[in-house]
């Protein structure tokens, strides 16, 4: 992904509100499979990772996007944003 890609992204997640909130019990198997299962609906998710929550967002985003074969496109404070091309249902046209 190249800047003008993710700059794209960043641009479409700032008005969409979080699909997902991380809390105490941070990354279960339960997780990933919603975080997939959102990505496969939706391309683009917002995740918000709750205060209780002692795992850094870096460090959650990059360990989410590697089991669900997704990319960061940011982490600004408690948020995370994820892409991943849906194979049925490609709804975002990313600029070359």
């Amino acid at each position: 992904m190249n800047s003008r890609q993710r700059a794209y992204l960043k641009s479409l997640a700032m008005t969409m509100d979080a699909v997902l909130q991380i809390g105490k019990s941070s990354l279960t198997p339960e997780i990933t499979e919603a975080v997939n299962e959102a990505l496969e609906a939706r391309e683009l998710i917002k995740i918000h990772v709750l205060k209780n929550c002692i795992d850094d967002p870096h460090m959650i985003g990059e360990a989410l996007a590697e089991r669900t074969r997704s990319q960061v496109v940011q982490v600004i404070g408690k948020k995370i944003v994820l892409y991943r091309e849906s194979k049925t249902k490609k709804k975002i046209m990313l600029p070359q």
